[in-house]
């Protein structure tokens, strides 16, 4: 019954929000609105090209080797749900960790199939298939197909991750 309030509550709550034209971010227990006007009236819709650069940017930083590299990618508030872990990271030190621990088997990723999307000047949308080639201890390397999406937003002229979902293709 409780699960069912809440629900209804949440349901309530965003059909409210959604009728203000509003984009909305939220914290821990807080609903802020986010004021996106100025930045998105003066810049310019970005390619989809330029969209695509920003995962080879992501791929040459994990091929430095160094998690820090790949984290300065993401914005401070970002989420990683990452494709061998099964902790949400949320905060910097937590997408260090994930990638200190993925970096190991030099991993080197190859887009396979994408779709991007471009809703407004300052968001873009990566979304598709990549693999990834690990290199294990001993030599040998593995090869993991995976599903991706990248959400990215201009930031002080930068554009950075601020949410990044990966997840195994189901077999079978």
């Amino acid at each position: 019954m409780r699960r069912r309030h809440a629900m209804g509550i949440a349901l309530a709550t965003a059909t409210l929000f959604a009728g203000t034209g509003a984009t909305y971010a939220t914290g821990s227990h807080a609903l802020y609105p986010v004021d996106r006007t100025a930045a998105v009236s003066s810049t310019q819709m970005p390619s989809a090209g330029q969209i695509a650069a920003l995962f080879d940017q992501w791929n040459a930083a994990l091929a430095t080797g160094d998690p820090n590299r790949v984290a300065d990618l993401y914005a401070p508030d970002a989420v990683l749900l990452p494709t061998v872990s099964a902790e949400i990271r949320t905060t910097r030190a937590g997408i260090v960790d994930y990638f200190q621990h993925f970096l190991v088997n030099k991993p080197v990723g190859k887009i396979q199939e994408r779709f991007i999307n471009i809703p407004d000047p300052t968001t873009a949308i990566d979304t598709g298939l990549y693999q990834f080639t690990l290199t294990q201890k001993d030599g040998s390397k593995t090869e993991v197909d995976a599903r991706y999406t990248f959400v990215y937003e201009l930031r002080g002229g930068k554009w950075l991750i601020i949410n990044h979902h990966s997840s195994a293709v189901p077999t079978g």
